[in-house]
């Protein structure tokens, strides 16, 4: 991966080697909203991707958007395509490559082992409950103790910065908002032109320095319901373009446009969307040896996390790994804990009260392949064309591109 130091080796011969190494600071998605304060003048944040000095900054987070779909299909956004070939940069997103990781780095600044959001579906150990860290939290996990950093937005806004997000109604009070991306004031924009008029109208009333940051998330909806390159993806791209656009055209001189995006996606046909957890007529598992000594399933599709019963003993655990690469072996990444953690997938530290929520024994896929829980998933689920989570290229590497009005 661009910025990242040598692989290790791989699992199965001829395989791709495990992804190894932090991103620094300087290729880091995690650096956006930072630099974005730091640019404006807020004390202790660090540029390091090197934004010049404004008053005004616009971060537009393009949810889905990644590096190799840009490069593909980027016929349908000359727009960003053209910032792309002007400067553009590349940038890792966190691991996982999930909206719910991404988002957390991109607004606290860190990485995922010290904000703690590890994933889509997350185990909380002391409760022994999976939480979906999208859009199911319980009552009982309270956004504010389970990521108790605080953001860029509270920080930049404690120093007088107007900071303002904008984005979509439903996420205003959302708990992963909170947890995340809570600081300054919430504007509420249903379609992407509402959301662009709204930015446009906080930098055109602006009179002190002002972070904005507008969130979209319709590329990622399509891709995930009808795959990447679709005719309903394209015309989603096409409107993120379009508005962003606009938006470029209307700022006040003298803004700095941001743009970027939180994961890339691979498409996985339904063959090869697969239910390790499948169970028989009599509703015994059809292959016990994969959940042996397992207590918990979390993560994602891409990116499974097993968590053990702590009366699991090393032979279990041993023999269960086992059983995964013997099955899928070629086709995915079989990690534990240690192993994913020394590797930096997580950072270069992770919190002790982070390093629970991580599974004892990681698969992430680098194939065509998606591997679900069938007990735990919604049958919808299984529908789901576009994919991410894993630590490929395709899904890690998302652009940065800039603009100066």
């Amino acid at each position: 991966m661009t910025g990242e130091s040598a692989p290790t080796s791989p699992q199965a011969p001829g395989g791709p080697a495990v992804p190894a190494g932090v991103v620094p600071p300087e290729r880091a998605l995690r650096s956006v909203l930072v630099s974005a304060a730091a640019a404006l003048g807020v004390e202790g944040m660090t540029n390091a991707l090197g934004l010049p000095s404004t008053r005004r900054v616009v971060v537009a987070l393009v949810d889905g958007l990644g590096r190799a779909h840009l490069r593909r299909f980027g016929g349908h956004a000359p727009t960003l395509r053209a910032a792309m070939a002007d400067g553009g940069r590349v940038l890792q997103a966190a691991v996982p490559t999930t909206t719910a990781a991404s988002l957390t780095s991109l607004g606290t600044g860190l990485e995922v082992g010290e904000h703690g959001i590890a994933g889509y579906d997350v185990l909380d150990p002391e409760r022994g409950v999976v939480v979906n860290q999208l859009g199911g939290w319980d009552e009982a996990t309270d956004p504010l103790a389970w990521q108790p950093h605080a953001t860029v937005l509270e920080r930049a806004a404690a120093a007088g910065v107007d900071t303002v997000t904008v984005s979509l109604p439903a996420f205003e009070h959302s708990a992963l908002t909170r947890a995340g991306l809570r600081g300054g004031r919430f504007v509420a924009g249903r379609g992407l032109l509402a959301r662009a008029q709204h930015a446009e109208r906080v930098l055109k009333d602006a009179r002190e320095p002002t972070l904005v940051y507008v969130y979209a998330n319709e590329l990622d909806k399509a891709g995930h319901r009808h795959g990447v390159g679709s005719p309903q993806w394209l015309h989603a791209l096409e409107e993120v373009d379009s508005a962003l656009r606009r938006l470029l055209a209307r700022v006040p001189a003298g803004t700095v446009v941001l743009a970027t995006g939180d994961h890339g996606m691979v498409d996985v046909p339904a063959s090869r969307r697969v239910d390790y957890a499948a169970l028989d007529d009599g509703g015994a598992l059809l292959d016990p040896a994969l959940l042996a000594g397992v207590a918990h399933t979390a993560g994602e599709p891409r990116l499974v996390q097993l968590h053990f019963r702590p009366d699991a003993d090393e032979a279990v655990r041993e023999s269960t790994r086992a059983a995964w690469l013997e099955r899928y072996g070629a086709h995915a990444w079989v990690l534990t804990r240690e192993e994913a953690v020394a590797a930096g997938w997580f950072g270069e530290r992770v919190e002790e009260r982070v390093r629970g929520r991580i599974g004892d024994l990681l698969i992430a896929v680098h194939g065509d392949l998606a591997l679900y829980d069938g007990r735990r998933v919604e049958p919808t689920a299984f529908a789901m064309v576009g994919q991410h989570g894993a630590p490929t290229r395709a899904e890690r590497e998302v652009p940065l591109l800039t603009w100066v009005r």
